[in-house]
C-alpha cells in the first residue's frame, strides 16, 4: 500500500512536470522566431543606416534600433527555460558526465532545489519593485507616467523591463518540473530516466 500511494504521488507529480514541459517548448519556439525577427530588424537597420546616408535621407529611428536589443534581450531572457528543459546549458564537469544516472539525478536535484529555485525567487523579488516604478508606481503608492527612452523617439522601457521577472518565472516553473523529474528518476522511475535521456544532450560522454 505505502508503494502503491508513493508511485501515485509520483505520478501526480509528473503530470504536473509535463503540463509545463508544454508550455516551455511553446516558449521556446516563440523564442525562434523572436530570432528571426530580430535578424530581420537588424538586418533593417543596416541597410537603413547606409541607404539613408546614399539618399541623404533618415530611413531608421531609435525606435528601431532599441527594437533591436530589445527583441535580443527577450530571445535571451524568455529562452533560459527552453535551455535548461532540453539540457542545453554548457556543462564543463569531466566527473559530472561520466556519472550514472542516478548520480547525475541526485546532483541535479540537489543542485535545483538548493541553488536554482532560490536564485529565481530572489531574482523575481529584487527585481518586482523595480518593474512596478518602471510602469509608473511612485512611492506613495499611486501611478504617474511610466518610464521612457532617453533617446528621442525611443521604445518605452516599462515592457523590456518586466521580461526580466517573467524570463525568471519561467525558469523557475521549470526549474520544479526538472526536480520533479530528477526526484522520479532517484525513485526508480525508469520511464523518466529514457524521457530525460532522449529530451537533453547530456548523453554526450567524454572518453
Amino acid at each position: 500500500m505505502h508503494e502503491s500511494r508513493k508511485w501515485l504521488f509520483v505520478s501526480r507529480l509528473l503530470r504536473i512536470s509535463e503540463f509545463i514541459d508544454k508550455y516551455t517548448d511553446k516558449l521556446g519556439w516563440f523564442c525562434n522566431w523572436l530570432v528571426l525577427i530580430t535578424i530581420g530588424v537588424g538586418f533593417f537597420n543596416v541597410v537603413a543606416r547606409y541607404l539613408g546616408r546614399f539618399l541623404g535621407l533618415q530611413l531608421s529611428s531609435n525606435a528601431l534600433l532599441e527594437l533591436q536589443w530589445y527583441l535580443f534581450s527577450m530571445t535571451f531572457l524568455l529562452g533560459f527555460a527552453y535551455i535548461l528543459r532540453h539540457g542545453d546549458n554548457v556543462r564543463v564537469d569531466f566527473l559530472y558526465t561520466n556519472m550514472n544516472e542516478k548520480k547525475r539525478a541526485l546532483i541535479d536535484f540537489w543542485g535545483t532545489i538548493l541553488f536554482l529555485i532560490p536564485f529565481c525567487l530572489i531574482g523575481i523579488w529584487v527585481t518586482f519593485n523595480p518593474v512596478l516604478q518602471s510602469w509608473g508606481r511612485l512611492s506613495d503608492g499611486n501611478w504617474g507616467s511610466w518610464e521612457v527612452s532617453s533617446d528621442a523617439n525611443g521604445l518605452p522601457r516599462a515592457p523590456i523591463k518586466t521580461i526580466l521577472p517573467l524570463g525568471l518565472l519561467f525558469l523557475l516553473l521549470q526549474s520544479i518540473s526538472q526536480a520533479i523529474k530528477y526526484l522520479a528518476i532517484l525513485l526508480g522511475y525508469e520511464q523518466v530516466s529514457e524521457k530525460v535521456r532522449l529530451e537533453t544532450s547530456e548523453n554526450i560522454k567524454i572518453e
